[in-house]
């Protein structure tokens, strides 16, 4: 067996600290690794690849904790998952062949990425989001190879449990396997109905970070980044180009543009009208607007161009007050034709609640149904309550927000509330 890399290391580092590196990093490479070896082995060896590229994740925590962490530790972990690969060459003869292959790759990529990496990610999206496997399989599937979410966070995604995720992510590979999908770029005919998938695996993943359902932050910068990067590349490249793409990546830009204001300086929730406006990051709107502008050929309009559209509205009031809550609205009624479903009805009746009076956002979120399973849903439904005047049903809403998985600053922000009605 090889020994680890040792080169350039720096002095022991704090296992907390270790922990987090390692996690950002497997979070932003784990896709890259992933494309790369399904290059060499095939897509019939994704159980494999994972194993692979998890080993790597756990040798790094190993070594960096008592070692330091190296002076490029990404190219550390090419190096460990490259080593890894060869461990399973030797232990399986019938993976001999792709030996060679191997050792061309780990060459080519020893410290430097190359420019066709970038292909063999998209490669790897348009892979997952294969037309024989149905939708949820193809999403759950390029979250997990593409974007290294783990099953917990793609549950949280769909709003399943964790186990029902799971077993999406079974019946995907094997189905890869059994059917022998290949690799190869598709036709541009077929090409249509998987980007419809990497788009919304794009989307989902951004979600995931702004609005962190879990844990320590508001948001997780590392899903946020990763999206963003997904979403450039998919523009970039002429194959995958398209009008949804660009509104996609206008969307993930108005929304990143204002990530720094979204929590105090104690780091609970911010709400929009709290935030500091003049704190905006201007460079990130106009390159949201930028591809708003692309977005807008052809005739074809998505929920990507509507969400966009809605979040140029936020980006070019002055204030809070200032906030077209009319248009919002009129956007929302549009895009609750194209996407209906909760999640929209909710920021809808916000808009409502903005542009028509409290009680008129109270009686749209009548129509939606019970959220009562939501930590958000409860949040926004308590808020409205709050304003309303209606302090007793408004802290029921709170509180049971707090039973429900959420992340800290909004359980800090909850918290207050309960405080303020108290």
């Amino acid at each position: 067996m090889e020994p680890a890399p040792t080169s350039g290391r720096s002095t022991p580092t704090d296992p907390g600290g270790v922990h987090e590196l390692v996690d950002h990093l497997f979070r932003r490479e784990s896709g890259r690794l992933s494309a790369s070896f399904v290059a060499v082995f095939g897509p019939a060896k994704l159980d494999l690849i994972e194993d692979v590229v998890q080993e790597a994740l756990v040798e790094a925590l190993r070594h960096w904790r008592f070692n330091g962490v190296p002076d490029h530790p990404a190219a550390w972990l090419t190096q460990v998952a490259r080593r890894r690969a060869l461990d399973a060459l030797r232990r399986d003869a019938t993976l001999k062949r792709h030996e060679p292959k191997l050792r061309a790759w780990a060459e080519r990529n020893a410290y430097a990425r190359a420019h066709d990496e970038l292909d063999e990610q998209v490669r790897l999206m348009l892979l997952c989001c294969h037309p024989e496997l149905p939708r949820e399989q193809r999403v759950a599937l390029t979250l997990k190879l593409v974007a290294g979410l783990g099953t917990g966070e793609i549950a949280r995604a769909f709003l399943i449990t964790e186990s029902a995720a799971a077993q999406r992510l079974v019946r995907a590979k094997r189905a890869i396997r059994e059917n022998g999908i290949s690799m190869d770029m598709p036709e541009a005919d077929e090409l249509r109905p998987r980007m419809r998938s990497v788009l919304e695996t794009v989307y989902l993943l951004f979600n995931e970070g702004y609005s962190a359902g879990e844990g320590e932050d508001v948001i997780q910068r590392d899903r946020l980044e990763e999206a963003c990067r997904l979403g450039a590349m998919l523009v970039r490249d002429v194959r995958t180009a398209s009008p949804a793409a660009h509104a996609l990546l206008a969307l993930m830009l108005f929304h990143a543009s204002r990530l720094d204001t979204r929590s105090d300086e104690q780091g609970a929730l911010l709400l929009l009208e709290d935030q500091d406006r003049s704190l905006w990051d201007r460079t990130l709107i106009a390159r949201g607007y930028h591809h708003l502008q692309q977005s807008a050929a052809g005739d074809e309009l998505t929920a990507y161009h509507l969400e966009a559209g809605i979040a140029a509205v936020h980006a070019r009031s002055a204030s809070f007050a200032e906030t077209n809550w009319d248009e919002i609205v009129s956007l929302y009624d549009m895009l609750r034709e194209v996407k209906p479903g909760p999640v929209v009805g909710l920021n809808r009746a916000v808009a409502i609640a903005m542009a028509r009076g409290i009680d008129a956002g109270l009686a749209e979120l009548e129509l939606i149904g019970p959220l009562d399973h939501y930590a958000q849903a409860n949040i926004v439904r308590g808020e409205l309550l709050r304003r309303a005047d209606r302090a007793s049903e408004a802290r029921e809403c709170f509180e049971r927000a707090m039973t429900l998985p959420c992340s800290k600053p909004q359980r800090m922000f909850v918290e207050s509330r309960i405080r303020m009605l108290a």
